[in-house]
This record gives structure tokens, sequence and C-alpha cells, in this order.
């Protein structure tokens, strides 16, 4: 367990985000070999789980968004050092992430094919597009179990566990994809077996940790017991955390529709660069995402001029990495799309270059936008994140609408970026005006004042 209410910020900060980083690049570098191994092995292979992802991400962004909102809660006990209301909370999560995975599970098994036919799939993926993202949702419950286990361990410090049980998730999973598609031949739903088997171990993994090697915090038989204001908080900070990764989800999905309609050559073109950008992303977001553990625990210890301080320190800290971003896009990000697309397709190639060269410029922009959203999230500021997710959503849907049929792919490549500056907006006019502790400081100087004044 790692206690973030002591110790220089960034330094806290930067330890508690490494493995978290660590881990995050090892998945999208896994991404990335998988889309290798399947577009060298599957014809039309890599097209058929690009059109799937925005699906399959809705689904697990939710399950991360409530199990990270459900961590809020845990880690702000943490900080409180009220040991009772965690192991309450931890049991809310436990029985919470259980119902909300299966009616997941079954209502998207039923309706997956309606909703592909509706992105405008082209019809010859369709059927293995279908195919491959059944067995994903199928082993929804899998994802549920590492999220579910990983946050309630980095609400209490620890994101160094999670990154084992992830890097043993990642190396049976390139081992299973060599020999399911390659050595057997069992095509794109070899691909997503392997997915859903390593998800399995990795889930496992992390909650036999928590019930070895944390027992303190396992819930006794009267702590399972629904406590209403306990479940009411956890339902509030998991469903914010929850609809807030599901509405920028859904701004996607409604995107990826336009990207289909513009042909499979471009779905290739995105998902291989979208493989690239993500791995680029990752190092931004992780850094606002151990914000919210960071303000929950200081939250709960009352340490709000150290608030404050962490948030300008992760924010220096994400403009070094988005410069180090910058030179790698523009040196050799165009080599890496070409190997990941596996194409001399040019028209292919160009716009899985173009971009990550276009989004990546707007990085300064995206890193200070996560830190303050996950921030707020961890001060208990759940409408203005979702305020400013819903600006994504809007944005996305007009240029699906507007600028994609004006500008074609180039529409694409400039939806996210004009997203991220509307949205940094509302939360920058936020955090000035809730500023972590400024009511503290105002009765502290009125009382300095009236106590001049009785001098």
């Amino acid at each position: 367990m790692k206690d973030m209410t002591k110790g220089f910020p960034a330094k806290v900060i930067i330890m508690f985000a490494i493995p978290l980083m660590l881990g995050n690049i090892l998945q999208q570098l896994y991404n990335v070999t998988d889309s290798k191994i399947v577009s060298e092995s599957i014809e039309s292979g890599l097209a058929a789980i690009g059109a799937t992802a925005v699906v399959s991400n809705l689904l697990i962004n939710f399950i991360c968004g409530l199990t990270q909102g459900f961590g809020i809660m845990i880690a702000r006990s943490f900080g409180e050092k009220d040991y009772v209301s965690l192991r309450r909370y931890v049991a809310g999560t436990v029985k919470l992430t259980s119902v909300v995975t299966v009616i997941f599970t079954v209502v998207f098994l039923i309706v997956i094919r309606p909703v592909l036919v509706l992105l405008n799939t082209p019809a010859d993926i369709l059927d293995d597009a279908v195919s491959y993202v059944r067995i994903i949702i199928a082993g929804l419950v899998f994802v549920a179990l590492y999220n579910m286990s990983a946050n309630i361990l980095r609400s209490m410090g620890d994101s160094k566990r999670p990154l084992i049980c992830l890097i043993i998730g990642i190396v049976v999973n390139v081992g299973l994809d060599i020999l399911f598609v390659i050595v057997l031949k069992t095509g794109i739903t070899g691909a997503a077996y392997a997915t859903v088997i390593s998800q399995f171990i990795a889930g496992i993994c992390c909650f036999l940790l928590i019930i070895i090697k944390y027992r303190h915090i396992i819930p006794k038989k009267d702590e399972w017991k629904p406590n209403r204001q306990q479940y009411g908080s956890m339902i509030a900070a998991g469903s914010s955390m929850a609809l807030m990764g599901c509405i920028v989800s859904i701004g996607t999905v409604i995107l990826q529709s336009g990207i289909n309609g513009l042909g499979t050559d471009y779905v290739t073109a995105h998902i291989a660069g979208r493989r690239v950008f993500d791995i680029m992303m990752v190092m931004i977001f992780t850094i606002g995402l151990s914000m919210t553990t960071y303000v929950s625990q200081n939250l709960g210890a009352g340490e709000y001029g150290r608030i404050r301080k962490g948030i300008w320190h992760a924010i220096v800290i994400d403009t070094i990495i988005a410069s180090a971003l910058v030179i790698f896009a523009y040196t050799l990000g165009g080599r890496v799309v070409k190997w990941v697309a596996s194409t001399d397709n040019e028209e292919v190639v160009s716009a899985g270059i173009r971009y990550i060269r276009v989004g990546v410029l707007f990085f300064y922009v995206l890193g200070p936008l996560f830190i303050l959203r996950c921030s707020l999230q961890g001060l208990g500021q759940k409408i203005v994140p979702l305020v400013s997710s819903c600006l994504e959503l809007t944005v996305k849907i007009l240029s699906t609408a507007f600028l994609v049929p004006w500008l074609g792919y180039f529409g694409v490549i400039l939806t996210e970026p004009v997203s991220w500056v509307v949205m940094i907006v509302p939360l920058i006019v936020v955090y000035i005006i809730k500023r972590p502790g400024k009511n503290i400081e105002s009765r502290d100087k009125k009382t300095l004042d009236n106590s001049s004044e009785i001098c």
C-alpha cells in the first residue's frame, strides 16, 4: 500500500503512475502485436476487429469507469484511515460490479449484430466482426474481475501488483494468438478466444492477490450488508465515472459509423493509426488517472494545499511527455503505422500517419484536460466532468453529420482535437471556482480579519 498524502507530490504521482503507464503501454503494444498477427494471417481481419472495437471499448470503458468510481470511495476511506468503511465499500464494489456486468453481457449478446449493421459495418466483414465481438462480450465478466480487483488495489496506492497480473495476461495472450491464429489457423475467433482466456488469467491473479496479501480489507460478515448512505455514494461516484467513459465511447461509436461509410481501406487506416495513437495517449492519460487516487486520498486526509500543488505538478509532467511524443510522431510514427497496417497501400498508410501527426499536437490540451477531469472526480465533482464528456459527444455527432461528409477522413482526424479544446473550458472554470480548500481559506481569512478587529 502507498500513502499518497506524504512526500513530494511530483515524485509520488510519478511513482504511482509508472506502473499504470507501463501496464497500459504493454496493453496497447499487445493490441499492436495482435493487429499485426491478424492482419498478416487473416484477410480483412484487421478491419473486422477495428469495426467492432468501438462497441467492445464502450462496454469495457463503462466497467472501468464504474470500478474507478467505486475506487474513489475506497481511496477516500484509506486517506481517512477508516478501515471499516473501506471494507464496506469493497463489499459494495463486488456486489454492484457483478450485477452490472451480468446485465450488460446478456443485453449486448442479444443486440450486437443489429448494432454493427446500424454502424454501417461493411458487408464483406460483418460476419467476421459479429463472430469476434460476441466472444469478447461473453468474456466481459473477466474484464470486470480484473478491473474491479485492480482498482481496489490502486485506491490504496498499490499500482505495481495489478501491473504484474496484466503482464502475465499479455504474455499468455500473445502466446495464444500465435497458437490459435498462426499455428491452428482458427481465424478471427481464435484471436477472440486468446483475448478472453488471457483476461480470465489476469483477473484471477489480481483477485487472488487481494485475498492473499490484503486480507485486512476483505469484508467481515456484517460488512456485506448494504448501507444505504455508502451505497448511494458509491452509485453516484461509479455511475458518474462510468457514464463519462460511456458518453465518450458513444461518441466514438457514432464517429466510427462515419469512418465505416468511407470504406474498408479507411477502416484499416484508422485502426492502424489508432493503435499507435492509443499507445502515445496512454502516457498522457495515466498521469490524469493517477490524480483520481492522489486527490481522493488527500481529500480524505484534509490536505487541500497538497491537492492544488499536485495538480500543477501533474500538468508540468504531462507537458514534458507531450513534447517527447510530438518528436516521436514526426520522426518514427510513420514507420510504426506502416508496420501495423501491414500494407503497401499508400492511401491507407498516409491516412494513418496524418491521424497521429495532427492529433499529437493537441496533447498539450489533452494532458491538462485529463488531469482536471480526474481531479474533479476525486474531489466529488460529478456533474462538470459529465458535462465536459457530453460536449465531446456533441462534437462527434456534429462531425459525423457534417465534417466527415465534407472533408472525408480529414474530418475524422480533426474531430477529437476540436472536442478536446471545447471540453477543457468548463473544467478550467469549475476548478477555479471550486478550488480545493477555497472555503476553508476564506473562513480562515475571515477569522483572521475578525481577530485583527478585536485586537
